[in-house]
C-alpha cells in the first residue's frame, strides 16, 4: 500500500471510530484544529498518564506542576520569544501557497537521503549475506554523489540559519530547484520572518488592557516557578520539574492531520543540574527517552536521533527523536541542553535571584538545564500509525479485518464483555462480570449483532481482550477470553477474569520491555 493511501486510511479510520474529529465540523471546520473523540480522548489520556508515571512517579527527584497558560508578557521578553520566535516564511507566486523555507529544504534533503536508502536496499537484495553496507556507502558512485550533495546543501543551510541570511535561504531553494509540493511551480517570493505567537488583550477596558500571549511552549511556566518548587519540594540539584499542558503556535504550514496544529499539548521536563555536568545528563536523557519510545512498541528502524544543524538560541546541544510516519520521518521529541539561559534571563529581567545554594560546593549558582519536550499529539499519531493494520483473516473465505494493535496499557477500551446472545440469562451474567471489572479497567459491554461482527468492531477500536459469555458459562462458570492480536481464544474461570486482565494490563510490564 502506498504511504499516502495508508495515511488517508488512518485519518478516515480515526474519524469513523471516534478517535479524532475536525473541530467545529458542522461549520466546515477550523484549519489545523482537531477534537479528540470518545476513544481518542482515552488514548490521549493514557499516553499522558504513562509519560507522567514514567517521568514523575518513577523518579524521586522529579516533581510536577501545572502552570497557567497566560503569563506576564515579560516572561516572553526574557525567553527571547518576542524577538526571536520566528519561522522563515516563503510563498509560491503561482499557487499562492505558504511554506516554511527551512522545511522545504529539509524535505528536499530527505528525498536525497531516501535515494541512498533505496540504493542500499537494492544492493542488499542483489548481494544477500555477502553485502557490506559500510563499504557500499563509501564506494558506490551514486551514493557518494548524493552524500556530497547533502553535505553541500546542509552546509549552506546551516550557515544561512546561523547568520539569519534570508536571501541565502531563498537561494538554496532556487539552486536546489525545489518546487511547490502541490503545483510544481518554482516561482518563489523572498523569505521573510514570521512570529508564531498568538496575542490577545487582558482586561475589560480597552485603554487599560495589556497585550498577553497564549504560551508557545510550557517550559517557561517551569522556569518562573523554579524558586517556588525548590522552596516547597525540598529537592536538591540534580532534580527535575515536569508539566503537561496546552501550547499555541500560529504555524505557517499546519498540515499532516494532527502532526502540526495550532493548538497542541506538550509533555515537558526541565532537569536542573550543576554547571559542567550538563552534557553527561544530556546523554543520559537521550538514552532514557529513546528507551521510553521503544516501550510504546516502536521498532529500532522506526526511530532515530537527528542532531540539530543549528540549535535554538538557548541551547548548546540539541537532538530530536524522530519517528517514521507514513508521510516521512518527523520529530516527536526534542532533547536540549538549555545551559543557564532561561533562569539567567528571568533573573535579570525580574530582579529576583534564581539560584541554588550547593552545600557540597558551598556556593550558589544558576543551574544548567537539560530539557525533554515531547508532543503528546504527535506521539498519539505515531502510536496510531504504528498500530493500524489490515490483515487477511481467512484466505479461503476472502475475509479480512482492520485492527489497531495498540499497546494494551494504552488502549481506550481494555476489555470488551460480550454475551453470545441477548437472551437465556447470558446478558445478566455478562453484566455481572462487566460491573465487577469496570472500577479497575475501562470496559465496554456490547450485545448487539453477531459475535463475529462485535469482534471486528473491538479490533477496529483496539480493544486487546474480549470476554465472551455463552450457554456453557451458566453451567461451569467458564468464559472465553480472546486475544486481539492473535485472535486466539482460551477458556478461563469467570472468577479469574479480573486477575488475568489486571496482570496483562500492568503498565510496569510495558515500561520494563
Amino acid at each position: 500500500m502506498a504511504n499516502d493511501d495508508l495515511f488517508k486510511k488512518i485519518i478516515s479510520h480515526s474519524k469513523e471510530y471516534g478517535y479524532v474529529f475536525p473541530s467545529s465540523e458542522i461549520y466546515d471546520g477550523l484549519g489545523a484544529v482537531y477534537d479528540y473523540g470518545p476513544y481518542g480522548s482515552e488514548l490521549k489520556r493514557n499516553i499522558e498518564q504513562y509519560w507522567w508515571k514514567s517521568m514523575v512517579q518513577m523518579h524521586e527527584n522529579i516533581v510536577g506542576i501545572d502552570a497557567a497558560i497566560f503569563m506576564h508578557p515579560n516572561t516572553w521578553k526574557a525567553s527571547g520569544h518576542v524577538d526571536a520566535f520566528n519561522d522563515p516564511l516563503i510563498d509560491n507566486k503561482q499557487s499562492k501557497k505558504r511554506y516554511r523555507a527551512d522545511v522545504l529544504i529539509e524535505n528536499h534533503v530527505e528525498k536525497i537521503r531516501a535515494k541512498i536508502t533505496k540504493e542500499v536496499q537494492k544492493a542488499k537484495k542483489r548481494f544477500g549475506d555477502d553485502f557490506d553496507e559500510e563499504q557500499f556507502l563509501s564506494t558506490n558512485p551514486r551514493v557518494i554523489a548524493n552524500q556530497e550533495k547533502i553535505g553541500t546543501i546542509e552546509g549552506r543551510f546551516k550557515k544561512a540559519l546561523e547568520e539569519e541570511d534570508l536571501d541565502e535561504l531563498k537561494q538554496v531553494i532556487v539552486d536546489c530547484e525545489i518546487a511547490d509540493p502541490e503545483s510544481g511551480s518554482k516561482e518563489w517570493t523572498d523569505v521573510r520572518q514570521f512570529n508564531l505567537m498568538f496575542s490577545t488583550q487582558l482586561g475589560s477596558v480597552a485603554d487599560k488592557s495589556s497585550t498577553v500571549y497564549l504560551r508557545p511552549e510550557t517550559a517557561q511556566g517551569i522556569f518562573v516557578n523554579f524558586l517556588n518548587v525548590l522552596n516547597t519540594s525540598r529537592q536538591k540539584v540534580p532534580f527535575g520539574i515536569a508539566q503537561v499542558g496546552k501550547a499555541f503556535r500560529n504555524e505557517i504550514v499546519a498540515r499532516q492531520f494532527i502532526f502540526r496544529t495550532r493548538e497542541f499539548t506538550q509533555m515537558e521536563m526541565q532537569f536542573f543540574v550543576r554547571p559542567g555536568t550538563e552534557m553527561e545528563w544530556y546523554e543520559h536523557w537521550k538514552s532514557m527517552r529513546m528507551k521510553w519510545h521503544r516501550s510504546l512498541g516502536f521498532t529500532e528502524s522506526e526511530l532515530r536521533f537527528h542532531e540539530h544543524l543549528k540549535p535554538a538560541h538557548y541551547a548548546n546541544a540539541a537532538v530530536d527523536i524522530e519517528f517514521e510516519f507514513p508521510f516521512g520521518v518527523k520529530e516527536i521529541e526534542g532533547i536540549h541542553s538549555r545551559t543557564d539561559f532561561d533562569l539567567t534571563q528571568h533573573q535579570e529581567l525580574s530582579g529576583k535571584k534564581l539560584q541554588y545554594y550547593d552545600p557540597e560546593l558551598e556556593k550558589s549558582y544558576v543551574p544548567y538545564v537539560v530539557e525533554t519536550s515531547i508532543g503528546l499529539d504527535r506521539t498519539f499519531l505515531a502510536v496510531l500509525c504504528n498500530s493500524y493494520k489490515e490483515e487477511v483473516v481467512d484466505e479461503a473465505k476472502n475475509t479480512s479485518r482492520v485492527v489497531l494493535k495498540l499497546p494494551a496499557v494504552l488502549a481506550p477500551v481494555k476489555v470488551a464483555v460480550l454475551p453470545l446472545v441477548k437472551k437465556d440469562g447470558l446478558p445478566e451474567k455478562a453484566l455481572e462480570i462487566f460491573n465487577d471489572l469496570k472500577a479497575d479497567v475501562t470496559c465496554q459491554y456490547d450485545e448487539k449483532d453477531a459475535i463475529g461482527r462485535r469482534y471486528r468492531r473491538q479490533d477496529a477500536i483496539g480493544t486487546p481482550f474480549a470476554i465472551t459469555i455463552d450457554h456453557q458459562t451458566l453451567e461451569d462458570d467458564m468464559v472465553t477470553i480472546r486475544n486481539r492480536d492473535t485472535m486466539e481464544q482460551e477458556r478461563i474461570k469467570a472468577t479469574e477474569v479480573k486477575e488475568i486482565a489486571l496482570g496483562k494490563l500492568d503498565w510496569k510490564r510495558m515500561m520494563s520491555v
